[in-house]
């Protein structure tokens, strides 16, 4: 599946925003493997002592936006199954600033956290290749916009850059 098939309506506006950081000619599976690897490097990269730096008091942490990244990857993964599963009912949203508030990410070790990240992309990963070109194109409904899995797996590597951006322009 390649990024370029993707159709409007295939996911709510917004999202946009991160599956266009993706090259037109990208392949889903080879741009989720290839940003696993490229964002985890980054992320063992960044120094011990920037983890739990903010550039502003009420902004996050990057042990907190990381811990974000895990959980919004979790919630999409499991999105993207329901409606490959053909999912009838509409999938809530979530609040990412309540579960930040208690992810208790300050606690974390950047270790484990990118362990954690890898881990969840391989589960991705998997899932992902199970998937028929039919299921990819499934529509369902999370949080009142039409989304379809493959929408949702060029989030997920749009997501991680959006981050990366940020952590490298304000954290760094």
């Amino acid at each position: 599946m390649i990024k370029s098939e993707l159709k409007q309506g295939e996911i709510g506006d917004f999202y946009w925003g991160y599956i266009n950081r993706i090259n037109d000619d990208a392949d889903l599976i080879e741009t989720l493997k290839d940003n696993t690897k490229e964002f985890s490097e980054f992320l063992e990269s960044i120094p011990k002592d920037k983890w739990d730096y903010r550039y502003s008091p009420e902004k996050w942490s990057i042990l907190e936006m990381i811990q974000h990244i895990i959980d919004t990857e979790r919630i999409f993964q499991y999105r993207a199954l329901c409606f490959a599963r053909n999912e009838n009912g509409s999938l809530p949203g979530f609040d990412h600033d309540v579960y930040v508030l208690n992810s208790d990410a300050e606690k974390r070790k950047p270790a484990d956290l990118i362990e954690e990240f890898k881990c969840v992309r391989e589960s991705c990963l998997f899932l992902y290749k199970s998937f028929s070109d039919e299921r990819l194109q499934i529509i369902g409904n999370m949080n009142d916009m039409n989304a379809t899995p493959r929408a949702i797996g060029f989030i997920m590597a749009g997501h991680a850059l959006h981050h990366k951006e940020i952590i490298s322009n304000k954290y760094l």
